[in-house]
């Protein structure tokens, strides 16, 4: 299978994104005719000793998405790690869509976090796929994580109906000619996007070749019982209704894709019991773009105010 990495010039000078670029690697798991390895990109921002709080991204943005919420968590003096999932950012991109599945990239992301990089203690930060994946990882490997916060994200099991809007989108995702990265960014937010802000969403495809895990993320979410991922999700989510640690909903008012998520959440998840919860408001879809710093300030003070043990 092919392998292509996005050229480093598409990457430079980017508005609010002069991070320095680190790489692991991780088994590609695809078989002998593909390569053995596949390069994942994560920014590392802040004191080394200080608390992990991992960002993690959905679809189909990167982690450029959490430029503005870096800064902030830094002065808190936390350690930042946002990775970009294989197929986005600076990560490598497969060429073959079928090589893309749900337990592939929660593979991959277990890999690089913890074979790797060996994240303990670690904040969750989820949105979007950044929680189908970053949740299922603490369903398998509770240990690992502190605390967790959920921000307009689900854990899909495919036996509940996943709501038109997003029926909607999934059939736009197989359907419309032209994947507009950048703009569908921005038909997710509630603020208009500058033209250097959307082109930067676009900066990890050069062309179509390189958007094949933009295209088939939705339609690797579980849409019924019977879904390759249902299972896995459903054990994950019998951890998660043991999980005590401090779980925090931080949700947006203007998100139709995940709206009314975090009921699910906060009705069989223990850790959320007593936590300050909040509902950010006039974030869309990509909170982290419209209200960016007020986000990142509520995972700062929730890490302030739970330390660990």
């Amino acid at each position: 299978m092919q392998i292509l990495r996005t050229p480093d010039d598409r990457f430079a000078d980017l508005p609010g994104y002069g991070f320095a670029p680190n790489y692991a690697e991780v088994p590609s798991g695809l078989g002998d005719d593909s390569p053995g390895s596949l390069r994942v990109h994560y920014l590392d921002e802040g004191p080394a000793d200080g608390e992990v709080v991992l960002l993690l991204h959905g679809e189909p943005s990167w982690s450029f998405l959490y430029r503005t919420m870096i800064p902030v968590l830094v002065a808190a003096g936390l350690r930042c790690i946002a990775p970009d999932l294989i197929g986005f950012g600076r990560s490598d991109k497969l060429a073959d869509r079928a090589g893309y599945s749900y337990a592939r990239h929660v593979e991959w992301l277990r890999a690089a976090l913890f074979d790797e990089l060996d994240l303990t203690a670690v904040t969750l930060v989820g949105q979007d796929w950044g929680g189908l994946l970053g949740l299922r990882l603490v369903g398998e490997h509770p240990d690992r994580f502190a605390r967790v916060v959920a921000a307009n994200t689900f854990l899909p099991t495919g036996d509940r109906n996943p709501g038109e809007a997003f029926l909607r989108w999934q059939r736009f995702s197989q359907e419309v000619e032209d994947f507009a990265v950048g703009f569908i960014v921005g038909t997710g937010c509630t603020t208009d996007l500058a033209p250097e802000i959307v082109a930067a969403y676009d900066a990890p495809f050069p062309d179509d070749t390189y958007k094949e895990a933009a295209r088939i993320f939705p339609t690797l979410v579980p849409t019924a019982p019977d879904d390759p991922a249902a299972a896995a999700n459903r054990a994950a989510w019998e951890v998660l209704a043991r999980f005590d640690r401090p779980f925090l909903c931080a949700f947006s008012d203007g998100d139709p894709i995940t709206g009314g998520s975090s009921r699910v959440f906060l009705e069989l998840v223990p850790g959320t019991a007593g936590q300050p919860h909040t509902t950010i408001v006039g974030g869309g879809h990509f909170l982290q773009e419209d209200r960016g710093p007020e986000l990142a300030a509520v995972v700062a003070d929730f890490v302030a105010a739970t330390p660990i043990g």
